[in-house]
């Protein structure tokens, strides 16, 4: 067997050196933000903050746990210091229309006093109108017009009885109005038989002046209405000089306070132009308990119409806001109109209108999650719409789809002035750019969070003081050297990568938290390495049920692995669970099988459509190589069919292809491979092995399994050798390596990795191009011709179509 080296016990994981981190504790590293770590991001956000232009709103990229939200509100705490300071926003009532409310915008910090201002207004407002129209000088005032009134009309009245008088015809009041009968003396009146007796002429001339007095009795009741009309208007203007002064008093009183700010100063001089103008309306109006917390369409004149509905305050100190939604619906971003039932009738009005989250964030900053947002029916066209126009409308889901039946409040809309921050994933990034063509035009800058950063020794030392921040913050016990040693170990292993530290941080403040945990439980005054150890074997054991459902059905027989013995093609791949935030690895058996054909290679799984592209892919490639190195003197004249042996799910990936073509030059050679070893990498067209993913998950796999059975000496695993400054694999498998009990190779292509697998040289081409016989590449070549010829002799024979 050609001899090539495993790799050493010191090249499969990279240790931290506690005495190189130059602490004893934690306690005494100065802080550090995780922000530090995201230098291009955090440089592209500063720059979207600062640019005012219109569409200058931000994505921020990043994976979930690298505290993309921490890092994002901290920078923004530091920006809403600066800048112009907000609004405060207020809807009032519009006396022109009442459907459409009126928007006031007001300097930071003074809406509150002026619905307090407001407020009281009404209150005091209540009582001094029934003082008003209570007052003795006002009831005299009334009763005088009354009085006037009615001597107008009682004067009217008898000056047509005296002019009737003088005609003979007396004015008589009766149950059903007034009569005119002719008069017999001063105190009588004739009855029909005298009127009867009377001269002809005589009944003549009475008849004609009760006909005529009848008729002007007629047109002066028909004087009366207006009389009366023209009484009540005098009445109205009492009430309105009544109250004139009142008011105008009160009103007075707040002017001074906002004589700054011309909107208001024009709302309250339509709300003095109303209570006038309602004058005694607003005393008669009915009201009812609710009438202090309420405004309906009921038609009742109400003094809450003055109330001020203080829709957006802020700190008077000009502080910008910043909101983080976290239900993004369409009514929590733009708003929302309440509604309340009415005589069976749902109504509505100003003070029900409630601000949304771009409401609130107006001058300030929105922080949005993407995701959550995109999920929302409407809202993520909402929020588009509202960035376009750069106006804010109140909208409700039943007006978007068309099933409102009744009059809706339009209320003016609102000017938006801020920055729209949205986190989420890249692929959510890059499928937004794809199929959204307004996307670009309205978040012009995109933040891209670091994934991982390199292992050098300033980055080591200021991963250092970000754990020990991330301590101090929460409160926990300090860390001692080895402990953040074995933390920075746990992030280099997270990121995948021996010379990479993950940059998410939530796994490691998690495992942090749990260390911390046992360190309590255990009465230590810091965190050592012992309880860092414990945290991450804990947080194993809690996610290794199904390895060990995978395990025990391997160990059992069931699912069929080997570790020891030869077989010709047969050969160990390896492959990768994923769990959400953990994952596993297992050895899988990977089979090939040749026979007489035309070249073609069968990919089982494709054919079945368990196989994803990629895999799909690298058996194209594969099968690309077989051509290439061996098609050249001859036809290929097999039929192959690979298969991963007992996979009922999805296969996907080309991590198996340096597998499978192994299996496939072993079944044509009829060399058997050691299943001792496991093998994982992909290959490319002229064989040479490339980096796949999940390296230590992999090789640890195999190593659980081969552990379980018993260690040889004779197991391991191959790999690509690109992979190997990724490596870092569990103490127990370093151990094992360092004792001769497990090996890992490293291998650049696949001559390589078959005489790692067989135990015999793969061959080299003498200067005529001809392979030594004994070696695998011979045996393949032989293996083709023998296949060639068959066909050949049975095409002869017509056996072969």
């Amino acid at each position: 067997m050609p001899q090539h080296a495993p790799l050493a016990a010191e090249q499969l994981f990279c240790a931290c050196d506690p005495g190189a981190l130059g602490f004893e504790t934690s306690d005494t590293l100065p802080e550090l933000d995780a922000a530090d770590l995201h230098g291009r991001a955090v440089e592209a956000i500063r720059l979207g903050l600062d640019i005012g232009a219109e569409g200058y709103n931000l994505f921020v990229l990043g994976d979930t746990g690298s505290g993309r939200h921490a890092i994002v509100t901290r920078l923004l705490e530091a920006e809403r210091h600066d800048g112009p300071p907000p609004a405060d926003w207020c809807y009032v009532w519009n006396f022109d229309e009442a459907s459409h409310p009126r928007l006031l915008r007001l300097p930071c910090g003074r809406g509150p006093a002026f619905r307090d201002d407001m407020q009281r207004f009404v209150e005091e407002l209540i009582p001094a109108i029934a003082a008003v129209f209570e007052s003795d000088e006002y009831r005299n005032r009334i009763e005088a017009l009354q009085e006037e009134a009615k001597q107008r009309e009682e004067t009217a009245l008898r000056q047509l009885g005296d002019e009737a008088q003088t005609l003979g015809v007396a004015l008589l009041r009766t149950p059903h109005g007034f009569a005119f009968l002719p008069m017999k003396d001063a105190d009588s009146t004739l009855s029909q038989e005298e009127f009867a007796k009377l001269p002809e002429d005589r009944q003549h001339e009475l008849g004609e002046h009760i006909t005529t007095l009848r008729e002007r009795m007629h047109l002066l009741m028909n004087e009366f209405p207006r009389w009366r009309r023209e009484l009540q208007n005098r009445i109205r203007d009492a009430g309105r000089d009544a109250l004139g002064a009142t008011v105008t008093h009160m009103i007075d009183e707040l002017r001074p306070r906002y004589a700054d700010l011309p909107d208001v100063g024009a709302h309250l001089d339509n709300v003095l132009k109303d209570i006038i103008a309602g004058g005694e309306s607003l005393h008669a109006a009915p009201r009812s308990e609710d009438d202090g917390d309420t405004l309906t369409y009921s038609g009742s004149i109400t003094v809450q119409r003055y109330l001020v509905n203080l829709l957006v305050p802020n700190p008077a100190d000009g502080t910008r806001p910043v909101v983080v939604e976290d239900h993004p619906t369409l009514q929590n971003l733009v708003g929302r109109i309440d509604h309340l039932v009415h005589m069976g009738t749902l109504v509505s009005n100003f003070t029900l209108i409630r601000a949304g989250a771009l409401h609130r964030a107006n001058g300030g900053f929105l922080v949005l999650d993407a995701i959550k947002l995109l999920a929302q029916p409407f809202a993520w066209e909402g929020l588009k719409r509202a960035l376009r126009s750069g106006r804010l409308r109140i909208e409700s889901l039943s007006e978007l789809i068309g099933v409102t039946g009744s009059v809706q409040l339009e209320p003016e809309p609102m000017t938006l002035e801020l920055k729209v921050i949205l986190i989420g994933e890249r692929l959510v990034y890059y499928l937004l750019c794809q199929y959204d063509a307004e996307f670009g035009a309205l978040f012009r800058i995109n933040a891209d969070m670091e994934s991982e950063i390199v292992r050098s020794a300033d980055n080591t030392a200021a991963y250092a003081r970000l754990v020990a921040t991330l301590a101090r913050r929460a409160r926990l016990p300090p860390l001692s050297a080895p402990a953040m040693a074995r933390l920075i170990e746990h992030a280099a292993r997270l990121a995948g990568d021996a010379e990479r530290l993950s940059a998410r941080t939530q796994p490691i403040d998690d495992r942090l938290r749990e260390a911390a945990h046992f360190a309590t439980a255990a009465g230590a005054p810091r965190i050592e390495r012992e309880h860092v150890a414990a945290a991450l074997d804990a947080h194993r054991r809690r996610h290794e049920r199904l390895r060990l459902h995978y395990q025990q059905a391997i160990l059992r027989g069931q699912w069929l692995v080997d570790t020891a013995g030869r077989h010709v093609g047969q050969v160990n791949g390896l492959a990768v669970v994923p769990l959400g935030d953990d994952s596993f690895a297992h050895p899988v058996r990977i089979t090939a099988t040749v026979r007489v054909g035309e070249g073609e290679v069968i990919d089982i799984e494709r054919e079945v459509k368990l196989g994803g592209p990629i895999h799909s892919k690298g058996v194209l490639i594969l099968s690309a190589f077989m051509a290439a190195r061996f098609g050249w003197t001859m036809p290929l004249s097999l039929k192959a069919s690979l298969v991963f042996e007992q996979s009922y799910g999805g296969v996907e990936g080309d991590s198996a292809s340096l597998a499978e073509l192994a299996a496939l030059l072993s079944a044509l050679s009829g060399v058997p491979i050691r299943q001792a070893l496991a093998v994982t990498g992909s290959v490319n067209q002229f064989g040479v092995v490339q980096p796949v993913g999940g390296i230590n998950d992999k090789i640890e796999g195999f190593f659980d399994i081969c552990a379980a059975r018993g260690l040889s000496g004779e197991q391991g695993v191959l790999i690509p050798r690109p992979n190997v400054c990724h490596l870092m694999l569990r103490q127990d498998v370093v151990d094992a390596v360092r004792a001769g009990r497990f090996r890992v190779w490293a291998v650049a292509g696949v001559d390589e990795a078959l005489e790692l697998l067989t135990g015999l040289p793969a061959g080299t081409p003498d200067g005529d191009g001809t392979l030594p016989a004994e070696s695998v590449n011979g045996r393949v070549i032989a293996g083709l011709r023998k296949l060639a010829e068959l066909r050949r002799s049975f095409g002869r024979k017509g056996n072969i179509h």
